[in-house]
């Protein structure tokens, strides 16, 4: 006679067996639920954000139980909780994946801070009521027929359970079903789509996952509504066809929490699809917007942002028309204009700071992103070729074919980018780009923050240094004078094209007074400007 599994208990190894199975199930689902991805922008990467997001949670947990080796400590309930919660919010991708972390971390405020002799039925109830009640106050304009929906469902049907941890998980995963079954009818996009809400579809292989850690039970894989019917052809528009946002920007930010409701007004009248979750001076932030750069400003008056990811939807449009073995291109740039302009010519960006580098993961999560089976890396410093490399690496891994371009400057960069042909070959793309950027002599103004030696001689602070190529060439006391060196020296060897980058303190007659220049010794020679924005150089020239 077969015997029913035994529950198991409401603890830190059933969080980690959460985790684990319901980084599998996503795994699973993963293209089944891009596939079906219509709402709010179908970009065909629903599933994607929600596997990254369950995948640095999982890393976040392992590590905390890696941590505990020598056997004379335990990890508690609201140890495990807490940073599963925390690696879902540092990796919290897309508006499904930010919308799941919040609901992990609604979770681990109840069970974070568990009270001795609490019924873990009633206990599981709350948190699921409490998640769901956090992820409707992250999203600034909650739409019914998504995965909050399905997460108010789940809560509703656990707080009428009764029983043990196990029946209340469970109750809270048909509830869940039940409610993703009805969103095509809440929400017309899923309607005409004939489709269920892709991230409601992923909380439900969530909860499935929370009911096995608990019983012991594998929930029967059930067909996600619609994929076997592919996104249509006209799905809802896109982000330029209804004139809506073009940009998807998400960062983390450091701010403190009476400064969060300011970002979010700023935020909302910027673009749509915002949500901002976290708490205890750690958010998430993801918006779409016409203007990224504002976005980040944004941030930067209330707090400390980093990883900066800005994609264009240009690359979503491909991916909703099915186009899912298209080639990418990621650039790592620092100054916002700058990653406006990348992405503008169809790459994701990664952002980086100054003094502040992307690390290995961060690369390899924006490879992912892409969501192309192939990957052009641009990542325009010299200091970052190894960290490059580690994080193709790790994507080749993945199946993904990736190529390093060894772009030391965005100018480079910005060469490679302007003979990109993602319908030729992958091989002659690369040569191509590789190509372009190698022809492309890079000089960087910058200014002294102290005394010291250098290829040109001792420097002064406050002093203004010429580089060409990465050594120090010219040690100048005004910007357009050293400027002028540069590109005498640079142009000396001849050039078809300069190209100008300007930061944000550069005056604006410098781009004038630096054409002119160039045009009056070399006639021949063609002179294009940019700006480089927030945190990028003072000026970067290129040569071609």
């Amino acid at each position: 006679m077969a015997h029913e599994p035994q529950p198991y208990p409401l603890n830190a190894e059933a969080v980690r067996t959460w985790s684990s199975l319901a980084l599998a199930a996503l795994g699973r689902a993963r293209e089944d639920i891009d596939a079906i991805n219509v709402y709010p922008v179908a970009d065909a990467d629903t599933g994607t954000n929600l596997y990254l997001t369950a995948e640095s949670a999982d890393r976040e947990l392992a590590d905390l139980l890696a941590k505990v080796t020598d056997g004379t400590a335990e990890t508690s309930l609201p140890q495990a909780v807490r940073a599963f919660a925390h690696g879902a919010l540092i990796g919290a991708r897309g508006n499904s994946g930010t919308i799941l972390a919040q609901l992990l971390r609604g979770v681990a405020d109840v069970l974070g801070d568990e009270p001795a002799g609490r019924d873990p039925a009633r206990l599981l109830a709350q948190a699921l009521t409490r998640a769901a009640e956090e992820a409707y106050r992250a999203v600034a304009h909650p739409v019914e027929g998504t995965m909050l929906t399905v997460a108010t469902a789940a809560a509703r049907a656990a707080e009428a359970a009764a029983g043990t941890a196990a029946d209340v998980a469970g109750a809270a995963y048909d509830g869940a079903r039940a409610a993703l079954a009805e969103t095509p009818g809440q929400l017309a996009a899923l309607g005409r789509a004939g489709v269920v809400d892709a991230g409601g579809c992923g909380l439900v292989a969530v909860l499935g996952a929370l009911w096995q850690a608990l019983s012991g039970r594998e929930p029967a894989p059930e067909p996600i509504r619609g994929r076997a019917v592919p996104v249509p052809t006209s799905p809802e528009p896109c982000a330029e066809e209804h004139g809506g946002p073009g940009y998807e920007v998400i960062y983390l930010l450091e701010a403190a929490e009476t400064e969060v409701d300011r970002l979010r007004a700023r935020l909302d009248s910027l673009g749509d699809s915002l949500v901002v979750v976290g708490g205890d001076g750690l958010w998430n932030v993801h918006v779409h917007v016409d203007d990224p750069g504002a976005a980040v400003e944004a941030a930067v008056a209330v707090g400390r942002p980093y990883r900066i990811r800005i994609t264009h939807f240009g690359d979503e449009r491909r991916r909703a028309r099915g186009e899912r073995s298209q080639r990418a291109v990621v650039a790592v740039v620092q100054g916002e204009g700058l990653a406006g302009l990348c992405g503008e010519a169809g790459a994701t960006t990664v952002l980086a700071r100054p003094g502040e580098p992307p690390a290995v993961a961060e690369l390899a999560d924006a490879i992912r992103e892409a969501h192309a089976r192939e990957v052009v890396l641009l990542p325009n410093c010299a200091e970052l070729r190894a960290v490059a490399a580690s994080a193709a690496q790790q994507a080749r891994a993945d199946g993904v074919r990736v190529a390093v371009i060894p772009t030391r400057s965005e100018v480079q960069g910005l060469a490679a980018l302007a003979v990109h042909d993602p319908d030729g070959t992958f091989d002659e793309d690369v040569v191509a780009m590789t190509a372009a950027a190698g022809a492309t002599r890079y000089g960087e103004l910058a200014v002294a923050e102290r005394q010291s030696f250098t290829s040109a001689g001792i420097c002064q602070a406050g002093d203004v240094l010429g580089l060409i190529d990465g050594d120090v060439a010219v040690i100048g006391t005004g910007l357009a004078q050293t400027a002028e060196a540069v590109l005498a020296r640079m142009l000396g060897s001849g050039g078809e094209l300069v190209t100008l980058v300007l930061g944000p303190e550069a005056p604006e007659e410098l781009a004038g007074r630096l054409e002119a220049y160039v045009q009056h010794g070399h006639l021949a020679v063609d002179t294009v400007t940019y700006r480089g924005g927030r945190w990028s150089a003072p000026l970067l020239i290129g040569v071609e």
